[in-house]
């Protein structure tokens, strides 16, 4: 198997389903942790906008709510999922709420962050809405920063590549 690949990884949604990477086969995704009490939760809408747009287009968001940054994503899995869909009209996946950092964090969040898992780069999460984008061959090809809009012109130009 190919361990720099995050097609290796099955974590649960936020209603509690399974939710198995390698489906993502052959298209780009976007990574990115969210939180519902954040200065940047308003990037929702312009996820939410890039998403709409590619959908078709094999690119894909999926989000993991995380309560690592100033305690900003307090709520349960049930609660994230309605704050999302009434605030935001949030259609792409998200997955049950995990840590992004820390000793608690996350298998996907390890291989994220880690060059020796995604043979890219160290990283560290800076914040909530961080970016992570990967190839259709669910390789890591770049670390996007919070404050960068999800759609800011690199971002769009990546996905229409």
């Amino acid at each position: 198997m190919d361990t720099k690949s995050i097609h290796q990884f099955k974590v649960t949604d936020l209603s509690g389903k399974e939710f198995d990477f390698s489906t993502l086969k052959g298209k780009k995704v976007m990574v990115v942790n969210t939180a519902s009490e954040c200065g940047l939760t308003p990037q929702y809408e312009q996820l939410q906008e890039i998403y709409e747009q590619y959908k078709d287009k094999n690119f894909v968001i999926i989000g993991f709510p995380a309560n690592n940054f100033g305690a900003q994503e307090p709520g349960s899995d049930e609660q994230i999922a309605a704050f999302c869909q009434k605030n935001y009209g949030v259609t792409f996946p998200m997955m049950s709420k995990i840590s992004v950092k820390g000793d608690d964090m996350h298998a996907i969040y390890q291989f994220l962050t880690q060059k020796s898992l995604n043979g890219l780069e160290d990283s560290e999460v800076a914040w909530n809405f961080q970016k992570y984008l990967l190839d259709a061959n669910g390789h890591l090809v770049k670390v996007i920063h919070p404050k960068v809009l999800p759609n800011d012109e690199s971002i769009l130009k990546w996905i229409e590549e």
